[in-house]
C-alpha cells in the first residue's frame, strides 16, 4: 500500500527507544522527514542517520519549556510539522491507594499539559493546509485502568478525553487525531515492569514474562516493528477517515472488542 506521505514532516516525541523509535523508524522508511528526539541526543542522531532527510535532536519533553524548545528546533530542521506523534515515559508504577497529590500534578503535567502545548502549537499549520495527523502513543489504560499503573491510567485517560473532543472539532479540516494503544510489546519499558513484578513476587523475570505471554491470545509479546507499522498507517493518507479512535495493538489481550 502506498501511504502517500513521502516528503511530509513529522515530530516524534521520545523516539530514541521503544515504541517511539519504532514509530519514527516506520515513518522515515516511508520517506517522511522525521525528527527523532529524546534525552539521548547522540542516539537520536544515530537512529536518524540511515534516513537522508531525517534528523535527531536532543530534548527533554517532560516540561512545556522543553517541548517548545524541541518544536522550534524541529521546525528549523524539517519545516512546519505535518505529523505530530505524542509520546513520553510513563509515571512510576503504583496502586491508586499509593498515589500522592504531588504525583498527580507530575503525571498530569507530563501526560496532558505538555501534549496539549505541542498540539496547540502544531494545529494551526495543519488546519491551514487542510492535512495533518496527530497520533498519541498511549496505553490500554485509556480503556480500563491497569493494575499497578494507576498514575499512567489517570493521566492517559485525561489525554484521551481531550484528544477525542479535539478530533470532533478538527476532522472537517483534514486533520485526524487518534490514539494507538500498545499491549505487551517487547520494549525496555516492559522489561523494567517485568523486573519490578519479579522483585515484588520473588519469581524470576523469565517466569513473569511467560505468565504475561499466557494472558495474550497471540501467545507472545508484540514486536516494536509491528507496533510502528500500525502507527505509520494511522499517520498516512489512506487513513484519512480514521479519527477519534483508540486503536489497540495488543495481540487480542484486552477483553473487549
Amino acid at each position: 500500500m502506498d501511504l502517500g506521505i513521502p516528503g511530509k514532516s513529522a515530530l516524534v516525541c521520545a523516539s530514541t527507544g521503544g515504541l517511539g523509535a519504532a514509530t519514527a523508524t516506520a515513518l522515515a522508511a516511508e520517506g517522511v522527514k522525521v525528527v527523532f528526539s529524546g534525552r539521548r541526543g547522540e542516539l537520536a542522531e544515530e537512529l536518524a542517520a540511515p534516513f537522508e532527510e531525517s534528523v535527531g535532536i536532543q530534548a527533554d519533553t517532560s516540561t512545556v519549556e522543553g517541548a517548545m524548545d524541541l518544536l522550534e528546533k524541529a521546525r528549523e530542521a524539517v519545516g512546519p510539522i505535518d505529523i505530530l506523534v505524542l509520546n513520553g515515559p510513563g509515571p512510576r508504577p503504583g496502586t491508586a491507594t499509593s498515589v500522592q497529590n504531588e504525583d498527580l500534578h507530575q503525571a498530569f503535567e507530563s501526560l496532558m499539559v505538555v501534549q496539549h502545548a505541542l498540539v496547540e502549537a502544531c494545529l494551526p499549520h495543519m488546519r491551514e493546509q487542510r492535512w495533518g495527523r496527530i497520533l498519541s502513543i498511549a496505553s490500554t489504560g485509556v480503556i480500563a485502568p491497569i493494575t499497578n499503573l494507576a498514575l499512567s491510567s489517570i493521566g492517559r485517560m485525561a489525554l484521551g478525553g481531550y484528544l477525542k473532543a479535539l478530533a470532533n472539532e478538527v476532522s472537517g479540516d483534514g486533520v485526524t487525531v487518534n490514539m494507538l494503544l500498545p499491549g505487551r510489546i517487547a520494549t525496555d519499558r516492559l522489561k523494567s515492569l517485568d523486573a519490578e513484578a519479579a522483585k515484588a513476587s520473588g519469581k524470576s523475570v523469565e517466569d513473569i514474562a511467560k505468565a504475561g505471554a499466557r494472558t495474550i491470545p497471540a501467545g507472545r509479546y508484540g514486536e516494536p516493528s509491528e507496533f510502528g507499522a500500525v502507527g505509520a498507517f494511522l499517520c498516512s493518507d489512506p487513513a484519512s477517515y480514521v479519527t477519534g479512535s483508540a486503536v489497540r495493538c495488543d495481540g487480542g489481550a484486552h477483553t473487549t472488542l
